[in-house]
This record gives C-alpha cells, structure tokens and sequence, in this order.
C-alpha cells in the first residue's frame, strides 16, 4: 500500500510573495507621507497658541497704559524687531532688499498721547512677551516651534501678508480688524495679529 507523504510542505508563491511586499512598502509610503504633514500641524497649532499668547500680551498693555497714543493704549512703530536681537543695542537687518535700523535702546515710553511710540513697542516686545532683566541680559527670545526666534512688526491699519515678506515675523496692526487671512481697518482701539503658517496658509487672529 502506498503511503501519503506528510512531510512534503506548500511554499509561497512569488506572487504571494509580491503581494505582501506590495503592502508594507503602501505602508511605509503613507507613514512617510502623513508624519510630515502631522508634524507641520503640530507646529502650527503651537503657532496658533503663541499668536493667542500676543493678542492676550496686547490686551494687559493695553489695560496697564490708558491713555496712550491717542487713547488707543496700543504700542505701534515704524520698526520690525527681529528675533534673537539685545534689547539694549541698536541692530540693523536686510529686510526686503534694504538696511533698516531695528530693535535699539527702548528709552521711556512716551507719556503724551502723540502717537510717538517707537519705544512703546520695543517696549511691549520686551517686557510682555520676552524674560529676563532689562539691559544687556534682555534679548528678543520669543520663540517659533521650528527653533527660530519670533520677530515683530507693530504697525497701524490694514494689512496682507505679502510674498516678499520675510518668515518668522509676526505682524501686529492696530487699529486693524481680521477678516478672513487678512486685517482691515478698525476703530483705533482693537487690533489684528498675523503670521504664515507652514501647512495652512496665513492665520489672522484679533481682539473681537
């Protein structure tokens, strides 16, 4: 009687073989391509909370200076301060294609209600959103979550982000409202804060 061979085994088949190697690298793709992406919005949601930290920041200067240009209690300046710079120098930067003066001594914040006020905004860039002693020890350290110092352009009236801007400025306007990515005119007393997100175009936040 001939006997049935148990031993004998059924290997896979090349095209079992492909198949399977066909899905883990489908895999390996769509993790490659989704971590990226999820890491670009976890960046800008810490963008997002920082923005909310500025508008908050606005809010108490505003309370703590009544009375200030022209009754709007809000810092503005004709400067950008860049990230990283020593409050107590005068720095210069290439900004658009030309040399600017930015950041410099803070001086005393102006006591009438002129609207002069290169100092008011230095001044709220320094001891509202940055730590540390006032003078050499105080630098510009506000933060982006890519590791790059925040800078700060506080200006008046509306404003678009534009393509020559430079990255990692955040773009304070009062008397500004949001309206959708961009600030339009308001009355003097509110304002609008703007930045460039990495994955989600611009994010436009105010104090409505």
């Amino acid at each position: 009687m001939a006997k049935n061979n148990t031993n004998s085994k059924k290997g896979f088949t090349i095209i079992e073989v492909v198949l399977v190697l066909a899905i883990a690298g489908l895999i390996f793709l769509m993790v490659f391509v989704a971590l990226p992406a999820l890491q670009r919005s976890q960046r800008d949601t810490a963008r997002r909370n920082d923005l909310a930290r500025v508008d908050t920041s606005l809010v108490q200067y505003q309370t703590n200076n009544q009375g200030t240009n022209g009754g709007s209690n809000l810092p503005f300046d004709s400067k950008t301060y860049m990230g990283g710079i020593n409050f107590a120098s005068t720095n210069t930067a290439q900004i658009n294609g030309q040399t600017v003066t930015v950041g410099g001594e803070c001086g005393s914040r102006p006591t009438d209600n002129t609207g002069s006020s290169d100092a008011m905004a230095c001044i709220f860039l320094r001891d509202y959103m940055n730590t540390g002693v006032a003078g050499t020890s105080k630098t510009n350290e506000f933060q982006d979550p890519a590791g790059v110092y925040y800078g700060m352009d506080i200006g008046q009236g509306a404003y678009s982000y534009k393509g020559t801007d430079m990255d990692f400025v955040i773009h304070v306007r009062t008397g500004a409202k949001c309206q959708g990515e961009v600030a339009v005119a308001d009355t003097a007393r509110h304002f609008a804060i703007i930045y460039r997100l990495e994955g989600a175009g611009t994010y436009c936040i105010d104090d409505q």
